[in-house]
């Protein structure tokens, strides 16, 4: 069943949405409830790797589930997507990570509008967001290859593992990272950072998507290329 392009970019705002809310929220929760920094992030981790099991199972068959300007790119670069339906996708999830963040700030009777002033910058923070996107969207090439029907496990697991093998705690998302500007709370990022977190992501996804379509490829489609040679 195919769903007409309003109906894709509202999945798409909605899960990037419930996504942010869920990352932010959980994180005020946790950082409520213990003063210890690791239990904290546990309790960062879970409720957002669970989320995305859910949202990638019911919205998937809609939108494709992207949720993330990085793997939106990608699938733009592989011709998957239309790159003006492309271009709506990441102004969705922007919007929709945004108001995600403002609904979890009043969900805890927080200040809605803020601005997060955690700084998270250097090399290191920016090697670690690449590695974050490269494995999120390599696991998503990887995923659609031989078992499309895991890629909601897949995601999610990684994004567990993830958020605890890398020095940035996995953004892996571009819209994310905008839309984590907007909260001064445990899960937030200063406005300045943003830029180089984004950039990172993208070189990430099309580093993983390079890589993919050379390992992943058919040999059909490695026939092909010979051929055209």
């Amino acid at each position: 069943m195919s769903f007409d392009l309003p109906r894709r970019l509202a999945a798409e705002a909605l899960g990037t949405g419930i996504l942010v809310a869920t990352v932010v929220g959980s994180g005020i929760m946790a950082d409520r409830l213990t003063d210890d920094v690791a239990l904290a992030l546990l309790g960062n981790t879970l409720p957002t790797g669970a989320i995305l099991v859910v949202l990638i199972t019911i919205l998937g068959p809609l939108s494709g589930a992207h949720f993330n300007p990085a793997v939106t790119l990608v699938f733009a670069v592989r011709r998957e997507i239309a790159v003006a339906d492309a271009v709506g996708y990441v102004a969705a999830q922007v919007i929709g990570g945004v108001a995600g963040a403002l609904l979890a700030h009043l969900m805890f009777e927080l200040p809605m509008l803020q601005a997060s002033t955690t700084v998270r910058s250097g090399m290191a923070q920016w090697l670690a967001e690449a590695v974050a996107a490269f494995g999120l969207v390599f696991t998503i090439l990887a995923g659609l290859r031989f078992r499309a029907d895991a890629i909601p496990w897949l995601v999610g697991l990684y994004i567990t593992a993830a958020y605890w093998f890398t020095a940035s705690t996995s953004f892996a998302n571009p819209a994310v990272a905008v839309a984590r500007a907007f909260t001064d709370t445990f899960s937030g990022i200063r406005p300045v950072d943003v830029p180089g977190f984004i950039v990172a992501e993208l070189v990430g996804a099309l580093a993983a998507a390079v890589v993919a379509g050379w390992l992943l490829a058919t040999p059909e489609a490695i026939a092909r290329a010979k051929a055209a040679e």
